[in-house]
């Protein structure tokens, strides 16, 4: 796929760009918007930030309803994951074609956890941040436990 198939033309703004690539799939703008807010967190040595998992998306012809079947199928409704896999593809450590099957596989191809320890070697920075826990456990040295929540 050339940049020129790229649905994100750089020109919109983060919104229209969320709109232009979830197309209406309500799942796939939930995942977008969730991609938004905790892909800094999660890949910070990301040099396109927050924008970055999308972005590559894009780049891979992943929109619409296929957003959802990589998030729900494949990645079992993790972001991390999600974003592990997206990566993966970017550094050459998983294939398009064998994302591709995956996602209309409902996973069949890949191993996640594979793919995420070999995504955390290459970036030790990389999952420290997990969205899908709640509270994080603290201690202020006192010897109890607080929680923080991530938000």
């Amino acid at each position: 796929m050339s940049i020129a198939d790229c649905r994100i033309k750089g020109t919109e703004t983060t919104q229209q760009a969320i709109a232009v690539m979830g197309g209406g799939n309500p799942g796939a703008l939930r995942v977008l918007c969730d991609l938004i807010r905790h892909a800094e967190k999660i890949d910070p040595d990301s040099l396109l930030g927050a924008i970055g998992p999308m972005l590559n998306l894009d780049m891979a012809g992943i929109w619409e309803h296929r957003i959802w079947m990589l998030y729900k199928d494949v990645c079992g409704e993790c972001l991390l994951s999600m974003i592990a896999l997206i990566r993966a593809n970017q550094l050459g450590l998983l294939n398009r074609a064998v994302l591709d099957y995956a996602i209309d596989n409902r996973g069949d191809g890949v191993d996640v956890k594979e793919i995420l320890a070999k995504v955390q070697t290459r970036l030790p920075q990389f999952g420290h941040f997990d969205p899908q826990a709640e509270t994080v456990s603290t201690s202020d040295g006192t010897g109890a436990d607080h929680e923080t929540h991530n938000d």
